[in-house]
């Protein structure tokens, strides 16, 4: 048995069943719970942020993609005049 630390609800949580490092979701509220100790069971609450982080890194993996094109397009402006080289 395991209790909530947002609502204190009692979750029946059997500690050979878990793992440390388990998410699993309180049934009373509804919050994100991760497992902190089998021995007894403990919980914490997981933020909710962490997942809008993963979104704002995949928006500056995007940005970086445009500024290699950037640089790809530039490399390409190089590969023409060296073609206008050769044909002098």
């Amino acid at each position: 048995m395991a209790t909530c630390p947002e609502c204190d609800a009692e979750i029946e949580v059997d500690e050979f069943d878990v793992d440390k490092g388990d998410l699993i979701s309180c049934p009373e509220c509804g919050s994100n719970l991760e497992v902190t100790t089998t021995s007894p069971v403990e919980l914490e609450a997981v933020d909710d942020d962490d997942d809008d982080d993963d979104d704002d890194d995949d928006d500056d993996e995007v940005e970086e993609e445009d500024d290699a094109d950037e640089l790809d397009d530039d490399d390409d402006a190089d590969e023409d005049s060296n073609g206008e080289d050769w044909e002098e």
